[in-house]
């Protein structure tokens, strides 16, 4: 353990490096939370309540989401490493080292993770508490379970992206699959919109898969909607369940490595 904590800490250093990049990612997501909010603001004009969400609690929803985006890593930004070093080659190196791939990845994802939710996960939503009416927990029990409901969320988020990225052992361009993930997952996870907003076919086929796991679940268990232990329990099933899948899918591609590349 103490070999994959010093991972994370050093996944957590290496994008601490990109200040730049991190102001620019602030600056955007709480733009678009102020869109989000602006359309909500809209639909809430002629009704009181959509979706089981009261205006003040679809503003909420609007700045955590913007604030999830980066630490769950919505848009894969690390996953397309894991495909590029599969697509030059350069996993070989990866399988050389005397430790585990996935978990490797894992710890690296983790300690990414941690940085982006401090560092462009709050910001955001501090802006959004003073220019609207938020909903705050009120109670130390909701934090934690919220602290861990995100935990298990970037770690659902990763272990799906991590299968997707091996894909490339076998297709060895893995742009188009990873970019159909960000998709499928940007839109069923409630990134977009709550998904208590969809039909309630839709609604219910996205909580039928692992994707509201990844966003709208965390919202959920910071406004106190439903039963903590209840989501936190279906939210590490499908974290378990999709590091399984990796398990299985990287014992079958490294059953026999081509490489590519040089």
């Amino acid at each position: 353990m103490r070999l994959y904590a010093e991972i994370a800490r050093r996944g957590f250093r290496r994008y601490a490096t990109y200040r730049a990049a991190t102001l620019a990612g602030v600056f955007t997501n709480t733009v678009f939370g102020f869109i989000q909010a602006a359309v909500l603001l809209a639909v809430y004009a002629s009704r009181e309540e959509v979706g089981g969400f009261d205006a003040s609690e679809a503003l909420t929803y609007a700045f955590l989401t913007q604030g999830l985006l980066a630490p769950v890593d919505a848009f894969n930004a690390s996953a397309t490493e894991i495909g590029a070093r599969i697509r030059t080659g350069d996993i070989v190196t990866d399988l050389y080292r005397p430790v585990d791939l996935q978990g490797y990845w894992l710890a690296m994802n983790l300690g990414r993770a941690a940085f982006h939710a401090l560092a462009r996960g709050v910001p955001p939503f501090v802006v959004g508490a003073l220019a609207f009416d938020l909903v705050l927990p009120n109670g130390a029990q909701t934090w934690m379970a919220f602290t861990a409901s995100v935990v298990l969320a970037v770690v659902a988020g990763f272990a799906l992206r991590f299968a997707v990225a091996l894909s490339g052992f076998w297709l060895l361009d893995t742009r188009g699959p990873e970019q159909l993930t960000v998709v499928v997952v940007l839109f069923l996870s409630g990134f977009m919109l709550p998904i208590t907003f969809f039909p309630p076919w839709l609604e219910g086929l996205s909580r039928a898969l692992p994707f509201a796991a990844m966003a709208q679940v965390p919202v959920e268990v910071f406004l106190a909607a439903g039963t903590p232990g209840h989501a936190l329990a279906g939210q590490a099933a499908w974290a378990l369940a999709l590091l399984g899948l990796g398990r299985v899918v990287l014992a079958a591609a490294t059953r026999k490595v081509v490489v590519q590349g040089g």
